[in-house]
């Protein structure tokens, strides 16, 4: 399908004449643990400076289940049966919609528990537009998050009151927008809501600034990570980029003058990789992974396409690197801490169309380092 396209965008693009949804917003639920929502998670790392960990995003879906087992079974995979021993990851981070389309409890033993009943990791989380998104046809009334939280958040293990498992326990994540605390990153989740381009409280907004600034007092040790399920920057043909999110972080990372060395999203359905520049000379990787197992896959939009524009300041110093579309995968992200900085390495790994055949693995699509001089840091400030 690629091939028969008339002009691949090479920057971001906006989605024209696009409908305000915001009155989509639901409110957020109680935190579980307490400010500033930050969690010492455990994280075990083979090398004190090197940590990998794998992300994926919309992995949920009802209509073909067989992509969100193939994820999960290859994900895992690589961590029993590794390439090369120093390889091993350590934890999943999902960038959200793991339950399509209501984030319904009664939905979470097909769409998650299920197909990553053997994944042999811990796996984190933010919630997604569908996982925020609450039906009103439901015959038993729930609040927005209400079954994300009783899975994945908690002050300490609980039961899980859904599914056949009932030795399930929650996990300890202290609230649907919270921080990660790893070896070598600090990895700041957000909650960016139900409308399709995604909308952040004052509250959180708040929070972030904070997390923020937190993590650069420890930016000689730690890479600051930015996880949201609302694509900041896209040039797929459903969504595009989203200007709520990027006005967003942009006024957050000038406010706290700090400057993150990756961002990663999902809720588009492919793989799309952006670098942006940064003053001093620092470049973010911007990372698109939501095709990790919703039937729905999302290709790239044509550049001279009229319902789309490139043209805005906000891109010009954005450029999309690679992408890949009509297939499923997820992503390698290994972090590695030098005396310099921070160097921070990508594998994506893609699933063809067709499925795999026995004895058959996800193959490597991309590969990319880009490296964090924490000498720059003034001068990106």
């Amino acid at each position: 399908m690629l091939s028969e396209k008339k002009s691949i965008p090479t920057k971001p693009l906006f989605k024209l004449n696009q409908p305000d949804d915001n009155y989509k917003f639901q409110p957020l639920p109680s935190p579980l643990g307490k400010y500033p929502y930050r969690l010492k998670a455990g994280i075990q790392t083979q090398d004190p400076n090197k940590m990998i960990f794998q992300v994926a995003g919309d992995t949920g879906g009802l209509k073909s289940p067989a992509f969100q087992r193939l994820i999960a079974e290859q994900m895992g995979k690589q961590y029993l049966h590794p390439e090369n021993p120093g390889e091993k990851p350590s934890f999943l981070y999902h960038v959200g919609d793991i339950v399509y389309h209501f984030g319904e409890a009664d939905q979470y033993e097909k769409q998650f528990f299920t197909p990553y009943k053997d994944y042999p990791m811990p796996i984190f989380a933010i919630p997604g537009n569908h996982d925020s998104d609450v039906n009103p046809l439901n015959p038993v009334p729930y609040k927005s998050l209400e079954p994300f939280s009783s899975v994945f958040c908690g002050a300490s293990p609980r039961p899980v009151p859904f599914g056949t498992d009932t030795s399930r326990k929650s996990g300890m994540q202290p609230n649907v927008y919270w921080t990660l605390q790893t070896p070598v990153a600090n990895i700041i989740g957000l909650a960016t809501n139900v409308p399709k381009y995604g909308v952040v409280t004052e509250e959180q907004r708040l929070w972030f600034i904070e997390e923020l600034k937190h993590a650069a007092a420890e930016h000689q040790e730690k890479a600051i990570i930015i996880a949201l399920h609302h694509a900041p920057y896209s040039a797929d043909f459903n969504h595009s980029s989203s200007l709520p999110m990027i006005t967003f972080l942009e006024n957050a990372f000038d406010e706290a003058g700090v400057y993150p060395d990756l961002v990663m999203s999902g809720h588009v359905h492919n793989y799309q990789r952006f670098s942006k520049s940064y003053g001093g000379g620092k470049t973010t990787p911007y990372i698109v992974c939501g095709a990790g197992g919703f039937d729905e896959l999302h290709w790239l939009a044509e550049a001279d396409d009229v319902l789309y524009t490139s043209k805005s300041d906000i891109f010009d110093t954005v450029k999309l690197e690679n992408f890949c579309t009509m297939q499923h995968g997820f992503l390698n992200i290994e972090i590695t801490k030098t005396e310099e900085g921070h160097q921070i390495g990508g594998k994506y790994y893609a699933i063809p169309h067709e499925g795999l055949q026995p004895g058959e693995d996800a193959y490597l699509y991309d590969e990319f380092v880009y490296f964090c001089n924490h000498e720059n840091e003034q001068a990106v400030q």
